[in-house]
């Protein structure tokens, strides 16, 4: 039972992860305040960035009882606006699929050596964080519960492949270490609905356990409420599955 009268507090700040290669990223942190114990979750952001938005989301899970790690992928390209640096990493191709797995687990090895943490660490991420989440859950071990938000190139054709993405993600889902959660919109095109369709086979081919909601009336983004693409029936519903899942999945966060 929530208490209205009882004391509720924060913390949230940037620090310093061990990534790939050993290298020394930073990363925006947020936790309850309190013993715990709290389940952990990394938090991969897009395209655009380590914007905003992310901030907000990883805010968002601490609230809801989560010590959430969000590392900055881009850290190597340098400094500026979220929108000039990811610019910069557009242009040079993105990242490597490697280096990014590489600074996942290391964030996740970081929230799993906090004290206060009850053991189980899970992965979200939406757009290329979709895609970048469910690599990490099929070629790291440690994680327990990964969400994909409208991932786009999970499924990519031989001629989509390059050097920094060498592989198509739905090529490692044999190796799918633990339970997914997708969720994805019938007018995207970056999972189209037949993308989706064709890693749900790949799924349901080896065994996984796994959760697919398909969204009507909603593209790609359909969680960001500062965009066109923002669509806010579906986008609450969204979150409310996401915390039912992983409050099934990570256990249920202290108080």
């Amino acid at each position: 039972m929530y208490h209205t009268n009882m004391y509720e507090g924060m913390l949230a700040e940037t620090v310093t992860v061990q990534g790939a290669n050993g290298d020394a990223i930073n990363a925006y942190f947020a936790r309850p305040l309190g013993a715990g114990p709290f389940p952990g979750m990394v938090i991969v952001h897009h395209i655009p960035g380590w914007d905003e938005w992310y901030r907000e989301a990883t805010r968002k899970f601490a609230h809801h009882g989560y010590a959430a790690l969000s590392p900055n992928l881009y850290y190597r390209d340098g400094h500026g606006t979220p929108e000039d640096v990811a610019a910069k990493v557009r242009a040079a191709g993105g990242v490597p699929d490697d280096q990014v797995v590489g600074d996942l687990e290391g964030s996740m090895r970081y929230l799993r050596a906090l004290p206060y943490i009850n053991g189980k660490v899970g992965v979200f991420g939406t757009c290329s964080g979709g895609r970048h989440a469910y690599l990490a859950a099929c070629r790291v071990r440690g994680f327990e519960a990964a969400v994909d938000c409208w991932g786009g190139r999970v499924v990519m054709a031989k001629e989509e492949l390059t050097p920094k993405q060498p592989v198509a993600p739905i090529d490692y889902t044999k190796d799918l270490s633990c339970s997914l959660l997708g969720l994805f919109g019938e007018e995207d095109k970056s999972p189209s609905p037949e993308q989706v369709a064709r890693h749900e086979q790949e799924l349901k081919k080896h065994g996984k356990t796994y959760e697919f909601h398909m969204y009507p009336n909603a593209g790609h983004g359909f969680f960001y409420y500062d965009r066109p693409a923002y669509r806010q029936q579906q986008a609450v519903e969204g979150w409310s599955k996401i915390f039912a899942f992983l409050g099934t999945h990570l256990g249920a966060p202290g108080k």
